[in-house]
């Protein structure tokens, strides 16, 4: 008999481990799969909480814009709305807005919310990000002459009401007007991160809000003509600007919501589309500051709807025009319709995220070199939509307000200011 090799001894133990290995991973293929699963979803969980923290970030950015922007006597006021907005935001989106939008609640026991690892927390968590930044972005348009308690009252019916019904049409297919796009047009209509859900619902809400208050006392003389009221702070300004641009790569590349979904395409056309509005806004409002940081936030806005679908040339594009739309509608609105929207909120939330709606049906085609799967059309009736929805919206809610409460500080309280007539302090205290 011949002895075995030390080769064929090896080859025998390497044999026998294998076959101890596959017995092993078939006796314990399902608490295997249940780990890989248990990993998918904590991955998941952590992608999504990463994203609500960025996007929670940007109200930082809201608060700081505003307070560069207004006039020196209503910089704590705009910290504070801020402040507030998202905690009443979260009350009303909580108890049912996230309802609303699909037909999700948690008014259950504590073990079944776990699930998944909370995955359907943090999911709320996110979303519930974008619900407080209409009322965020709502603040702008009417800072220096709201009466602050009205305004949380507003809040709750926008982020608990409005919102989400126009958010549960078009990211939860509600009342069926997704799939009648996609049977008449061959898509739905695509808003991938909330150009006309998020941005374009908050500013035509505005421009609802800012008709119904009016100019700011002194905004406008007898004759027509156009008092400047400077911003306060344009460290503070950039400051707000930069913060939301950062946060905003986790607004859009985040809003695949699943690791799975992750898209380097989302973040590059985002970059893109934020150096086109800069540049475009710097150009066209001749180096303008107050331009030149919204430029990118002009950009960003645009981008949202389309970031999953455009080429990147499309979306320097959409940036581009986005950034002179901005600068062009602002001077128009401001001096010619003597609408006194402060931050400008309707030109760049609301027609620059109109923009962005019909932008993706553009160059998101495949003739432009973009990924298909989008339709003109149905970008614009799902945009029309919105915006329908949006200022009747801002209209009822701001127009009962103000019939039977009132929205607006009195004369002596504006020219105090709103720090001292509400807050009864002002920025810097120790220099009064």
């Amino acid at each position: 008999m011949t002895k075995p090799t030390n080769h064929t001894r090896y080859t025998w133990l390497i044999l026998k481990e294998m076959s101890t290995l596959v017995r092993y991973l078939h006796q314990n293929r399902a608490s295997i799969n249940q780990k890989e699963k248990n990993v998918q979803s904590s991955t998941d969980v952590l992608f999504i909480l990463l994203g609500a923290i960025m996007v929670l970030a940007m109200h930082a950015g809201f608060a700081f814009l505003e307070v560069g922007t207004v006039r020196k006597k209503n910089q704590v006021n705009a910290l504070v709305k801020i402040m507030m907005d998202f905690s009443v935001s979260a009350i009303a989106y909580f108890f049912i807005g996230y309802s609303i939008a699909y037909g999700i609640s948690f008014f259950e026991a504590a073990p079944s919310l776990v699930g998944s690892n909370g995955y359907a927390l943090v999911k709320f968590f996110f979303l519930l990000t974008f619900a407080a930044a209409i009322p965020a972005i709502v603040s702008g348009g009417i800072a220096e002459r709201a009466k602050f308690n009205p305004q949380l009252i507003a809040t709750f019916f926008l982020a608990g009401v409005i919102y989400p019904f126009f958010e549960g049409i078009s990211w939860n297919g509600a009342f069926g007007i997704q799939d009648w796009l996609a049977d008449s047009f061959g898509a739905g209509f695509h808003d991938f991160a909330g150009s006309v859900v998020v941005h374009g619902v908050g500013g035509w809400i505005a421009l609802a809000a800012v008709l119904l208050l009016g100019p700011r006392y002194g905004r406008y003389g007898k004759q027509g003509e156009v008092i400047a009221h400077p911003p306060s702070n344009i460290p503070f300004l950039a400051l707000g600007a930069w913060i939301l641009t950062v946060g905003w790569f986790g607004f859009n590349v985040m809003s695949a919501q699943e690791i799975d979904g992750i898209s380097g395409l989302v973040a590059i056309n985002s970059l893109m589309a934020m150096v086109g509005g800069t540049l475009a806004a710097c150009f066209v409002g001749r180096n303008d500051p107050g331009f030149v940081h919204n430029g990118p936030l002009a950009g960003l806005v645009a981008i949202c709807a389309g970031s999953d679908v455009m080429h990147p040339l499309g979306a320097l594009v959409t940036g581009g025009i986005a950034g002179a739309l901005f600068v062009y509608c602002f001077t128009l609105t401001q001096n010619k319709w003597k609408i006194d929207d402060v931050l400008g909120v309707w030109p760049l939330h609301g027609l620059c995220g109109v923009w962005g709606g019909l932008a993706a049906g553009i160059f998101g085609q495949v003739y432009l070199g973009g990924l298909g799967g989008v339709s003109f059309t149905s970008q614009v009736i799902g945009t029309a939509l919105g915006v329908a929805i949006a200022f009747s919206g801002g209209l009822i809610v701001y127009g009962i307000l103000k019939k039977f409460i009132g929205i607006r500080l009195t004369q002596e309280e504006e020219h105090d200011g709103a720090d001292l007539s509400i807050h009864k302090i002002s920025s810097t205290p120790a220099n009064d």
